[in-house]
């Protein structure tokens, strides 16, 4: 294990406007920026204002500057730590406008301004290329966190025309609190050229945009990450380790810059992230601090291992010398001493590589079999032969029927026969236990219906159910019997002499004929009002007595509703009982599967009452 605090470097942008005050310093054990603030008189004759700022950093890069001695001078040392098999992690933080894109990445004009990650790539295929005595494998992903979303940059099956068509990449933690990024793809690069596709290609998809203090600002946080897993030829050690090249989005004053709409958002959701990184530093920098807040944004979750994790990290601050930007310069330096405080503890990321332990492992196994044959002096196959097994099945019966409890199976020292022995132990308790359980569920089916009786002996709802059932038999006798008179009545209403006299004598075409035969018209309407007299009186009886059917419907609905009910509330109540009274009697294990089989029975007892 390697403790080391993070190193900081600053870096001071070039540029031809007016720029503060400032000092650099460069000594052999480290550098030193001052910034210069003049005191204003308008603020009056006392004034405590401070006038110098003074940082320190492990080394201090004026504006003259160039690319290779930034890449020699922070990057490589990273780069021979990855190759060693430790993580490494070099992000750039300051305002936008400051410089941070150009130092990770380059600019895209001329080929010596090239940032780290390209130079990067190319020392380290060609250190591989150098180093015949290693297998190496390098895997790239390209992860962009926009408005505190994450999305891959590199992902082969979506060709993106907006960063809102990229997959979405969602943070995941195991048990063992490590953290993994699904749906970030990991690309296979086999030389340095396949490498730099990549990084092209990545960087074609990220969000970038045009602010009043910088043209080309890139609104999003982006980490270029860099799998290497290297392997001696011969050797069944792998180290695995990983290298985060983090180019954070740059940090403004949303009053200065006077931005809106889109970007006012952006600059919103940027600010936030890089002040939840800021109190995850805060925090790691305070001593006894129980909870260090790396959940609270994307980024710091997924750069939880470069900061105070297992990880050697360095910090370039980016800074801007021009007046207007004098304050952020300051603040930028003030967040890097406080980085400077953390300290990490790396670790060597070395394993056995799978593939060969298993070989290894079978090689072990067979030559532990030579040598057991050699002791026992016989040739041991996988699998028992015919015979081993009839030989196990005797044994077992002799031992299953020796009336001595302390009697013992020996079986000598092979696990095949001891495991054989278990499972045919197995299958005959499983055969046992069947038949048991056949036989007690035919004891029970025969014993369940008097338990029952038992139980309805005792019950609160007894009478009622009685009584219930009794006015429900009553009940629909009488609706029997009343359905049967008005049957007859029916009957009687359109059969009786009187309607036929009626319907021969009174309808329209007959009423001539009863003229002709003689019926005087008086006659004939006293003869018809009687007839109508009777009918009505008929029809007034039929009404009645339907009445009362119907009355005897509704309440025979009624009570067959509460019998329901009653059933329901009975058959819970039974099985509660039957449950205690087995857990009462100490009913074995067996006893209960049997009770919960037999539970739904009670539907067929309820239809008993």
């Amino acid at each position: 294990m390697v403790k080391q605090t993070i190193q900081i470097f600053a870096r001071v942008k070039p540029t031809k406007k007016q720029t503060a005050e400032y000092f650099v310093d460069c000594e052999e054990q480290g550098g030193s920026l001052e910034f210069v603030v003049p005191r204003d008189l308008a603020d009056g004759v006392i004034n405590n204002k401070r006038e110098n700022y003074k940082f320190r950093f492990q080394k201090v890069f004026d504006q003259t500057a160039n690319q290779e001695e930034i890449f020699e001078a922070i990057a490589k040392p990273v780069a021979d730590n990855v190759l060693a098999g430790y993580n490494g992690t070099i992000f750039a933080y300051g305002q936008t406008g400051s410089g941070k894109t150009f130092t990770i990445t380059g600019g895209a004009e001329n080929y010596n301004d090239r940032g780290i990650i390209p130079r990067t790539l190319s020392y380290l295929y060609q250190h591989f290329s150098k180093d015949s005595s290693m297998i190496y494998t390098t895997h790239i992903s390209y992860l962009e966190i926009y408005n505190e979303t994450g999305y891959d940059l590199l992902n082969p099956q979506h060709e993106a025309s907006r960063l809102e068509d990229l997959p979405k990449v969602t943070i995941m933690e195991d048990p063992d609190q490590n953290i993994h990024l699904k749906n970030l793809s990991l690309q296979q690069s086999a030389n340095e050229e396949e490498a730099l596709d990549l990084l092209f290609l990545g960087d074609t998809n990220r969000m970038i945009a045009e602010t009043p203090m910088n043209q080309a600002s890139t609104r999003s946080h982006c980490i270029f990450t860099i799998h290497l897993c290297s392997k001696e030829l011969g050797s069944a050690m792998v180290r695995c380790s990983k290298l985060h090249l983090v180019d954070l989005a740059g940090s403004e004053r949303v009053g200065k810059t006077g931005v809106g709409g889109q970007i006012l958002t952006e600059a919103k959701y940027i600010n936030l992230s890089l002040h939840y990184l800021e109190q995850v530093i805060i925090a790691l920098s305070e001593k006894n601090r129980s909870h260090i807040p790396y959940r609270n944004s994307m980024m710091t979750s997924v750069l939880r291992d470069s900061l105070g994790g297992n990880c050697m990290t360095t910090m370039i601050a980016a800074v801007s010398v021009e007046r207007k930007n004098t304050g952020e310069s300051i603040s930028t330096c003030r967040f890097a001493q406080r980085v400077a405080l953390i300290k990490n503890d790396a670790l060597l990321n070395e394993e056995l590589d799978p593939a060969l332990l298993i070989v290894r492992l079978k090689k072990e196994i067979q030559c532990l079999k030579e040598e057991l044959a050699l002791v026992t002096g016989e040739q041991r196959s996988d699998k028992l032969t015919q015979e081993e097994i009839q030989q196990l099945e005797e044994q077992i019966d002799v031992y299953l029927e020796d009336p001595d409890s302390e009697v013992t199976l020996n079986l000598g020292p092979d696990m095949r026969k001891i495991q054989f022995c278990f499972s045919l132990l197995k299958n005959i308790l499983l055969t046992f236990t069947t038949m048991h359980f056949s036989l007690s569920v035919l004891e029970l089916s025969v014993s369940q219906q008097e338990a029952f009786e038992v139980f309805l002996r005792d019950h609160e709802d007894r009478l009622s159910i009685e009584n219930n059932r009794a006015v429900l038999q009553q009940r629909s006798v009488c609706a029997t019997e009343l359905l049967l008179k008005l049957i007859l009545l029916f009957n009687e209403m359109f059969n009786c002499p009187i309607w036929d006299t009626w319907v021969n004598i009174f309808v329209p075409t007959t009423f001539c004929q009863s003229v002709a035969g003689n019926l005087m018209p008086s006659e004939s309407d006293s003869v018809e009002e009687r007839i109508l007299n009777q009918i009505e009186e008929e029809k007034k009886h039929y009404k009645i007595k339907s009445g009362c059917l119907k009355g005897l419907k509704t309440e025979i609905e009624h009570l067959q509703l509460l019998h329901e009910k009653l059933k329901v509330k009975l058959q819970k109540d039974f099985e509660n009982w039957w449950t205690q009274e087995g857990a009462r009697l100490k009913l074995s294990g067996f006893w209960t599967v049997c009770v919960c089989v037999l539970l739904p029975m009670t539907q067929f007892i309820l239809v008993l009452i």
